[in-house]
């Protein structure tokens, strides 16, 4: 049974900051409990239960049910580490650049434009045929035969897929702000490479002696001071590097694109972030290894992207630096909805309905990712005032999906 916990008016402010005792520490979420899944709340039990995590479990408003951890959640350890409380896309994240271009000046049919950029960046399981000029040269290959070895062979695939997008809810957007100024932005992660190495070390650590009593093995965790550890956190942040520079070569993929549409047009530098991660930080004056799943850093004054769906509003967001929150805040709307719940669900009339005055796709492939099979954005972002402010509210009026 979910215990509460009565709230000051300091700790809820105007969010719905609820509060479940755990096995060893306690769980603050950014939602009211009844938006949250039962089992993604017994899964945030599970974790609280774990004897390396510290201070207590962050879990945001936009938290689901994911595999071993939940999505959304933000855990702070003590010489551990969680490979499933990282998530398999391992570095997954956004960028967003704001160009000199106003609506006025994108043609009245956007199709053309898509067409371009679906041509110019590979989608779902494809990839380039010979590697993004450049991308040989990237300062990651370096280090590439440092990895497992279970990895090595998959080098080529990996070259070929840097660049690439992906499927699922990754996306290419070409948004609105609220004085119409043109934006890029996208979502992809690690590609094959990162789901390679999640699983592997997961199983690795399934194995382990100390994590055969968890309550869900899919937790399992490496341990400070051992070689699975070390290893681990080597492969863990070459693939967040990796996760990195694919998002940079699609955007820079992608300005070619507009350039070759719109001569004059001025890129400004952008805004980048990981919501799928492990980092080294300090909180309560603890030295942490605190993982995000499906979660961005928001320290004091730094600058986030928190995306919504295909069909609704998209947010640049600043810090707010919020202790309790490990600094983080949603990277999303989250899912209200698996996918096959929601292909039985939806019907075409309802893609058609959802994504009305958006450039993309309108199949069956797609039908997935409609906005009703997330929440409502404007809820999430509601429920976390005190994690970020508002910088720019965005509108897509183009999207590209895997």
């Amino acid at each position: 049974m979910i215990e509460l916990f009565a709230q000051s008016s300091k700790e809820r402010s105007e969010m719905s900051l609820s509060r479940i005792k755990g096995g060893k520490v306690d769980v603050r979420i950014w939602a009211p409990l009844a938006d949250v899944e039962p089992q993604a709340l017994a899964q945030l039990r599970n974790i609280a239960s774990l004897p390396w995590v510290f201070s207590h479990v962050a879990a945001m408003p936009d938290c689901h049910l994911g595999k071993g951890a939940t999505v959304g959640s933000v855990v702070a350890m003590k010489n551990a580490v969680s490979p499933s409380a990282v998530g398999c896309d391992i570095g997954c994240g956004l960028s967003a650049v704001r160009t000199n271009l106003k609506a006025t000046d994108l043609p009245e049919s956007l199709k053309k434009l898509r067409s371009a950029i679906e041509s110019a960046i590979p989608v779902g399981f494809n990839w380039h045929r010979d590697p993004v000029k450049g991308v040989r040269s990237l300062a990651l290959w370096k280090s590439f035969s440092n990895l497992t070895d279970n990895v090595q062979k998959l080098k080529n695939k990996a070259l070929s897929q840097c660049g690439t997008l992906g499927g699922g809810n990754h996306f290419i957007e070409v948004c609105l702000d609220a004085d119409d100024c043109v934006w890029l932005m996208l979502h992809s992660g690690s590609r094959n490479i990162g789901k390679s190495i999640a699983e592997i070390h997961i199983s690795k650590a399934k194995k382990l002696a100390h994590n055969q009593e968890l309550p869900d093995k899919d937790l399992a965790v490496f341990l400070s001071g051992t070689k699975q550890m070390e290893q681990y956190r080597h492969d863990l942040f070459w693939a967040q590097n990796y996760a990195l520079e694919n998002r940079r070569v699609i955007m820079n993929l992608l300005q070619d694109q507009i350039r070759k549409m719109f001569a004059t047009v001025l890129f400004e530098k952008p805004i980048e972030c990981h919501h799928n991660y492990v980092a080294e930080e300090t909180h309560f004056n603890e030295e942490v290894l605190v993982t995000r799943k499906g979660a961005i850093r928001a320290g004091l004054g730094e600058l986030g992207i928190i995306p919504g769906s295909m069909g609704t509003a998209s947010y640049i967001v600043e810090g707010l630096g919020n202790a309790l929150s490990f600094e983080s805040a949603s990277h999303g709307a989250g899912r209200c909805m698996s996918r096959g719940a929601a292909k039985r669900k939806f019907k075409n009339e309802d893609i058609l309905k959802e994504l009305k005055g958006v450039e993309c796709r309108k199949d069956k492939g797609i039908i997935d990712e409609l906005p009703s099979a997330y929440k409502d954005i404007d809820v999430v972002m509601k429920n976390q005032q005190d994690l970020v402010k508002v910088v720019t509210r965005l509108k897509q009026i183009l999207c590209v999906k895997g």
